[in-house]
């Protein structure tokens, strides 16, 4: 059975390999936590619960990430 998030605009269509927390999600995208901010459904979620807040599918994450320059 597969599943579907919404990420970044973009489907993205999982099937045995679904994270079950937006942390597991950052980590299988390869995403450094520390540099980014995630919303889920129009609600940021604090970095600190990152791992505790679990996906379904169906889902619209955006994810923003902090770049340095001058």
């Amino acid at each position: 059975m597969s599943v579907q998030l919404k990420i970044n605009g973009e489907l993205k269509t999982f099937e045995s390999d679904m994270p079950g927390s937006l942390g597991a999600l950052l980590e299988q995208l390869g995403v450094d936590a520390a540099t980014v901010v995630a919303e889920v459904d129009g609600v940021i979620i604090e970095r600190a619960k990152f791992g505790s807040t679990v996906l379904r599918g169906g889902e619209n994450i955006e994810l923003i990430r902090f770049v340095g320059g001058g």
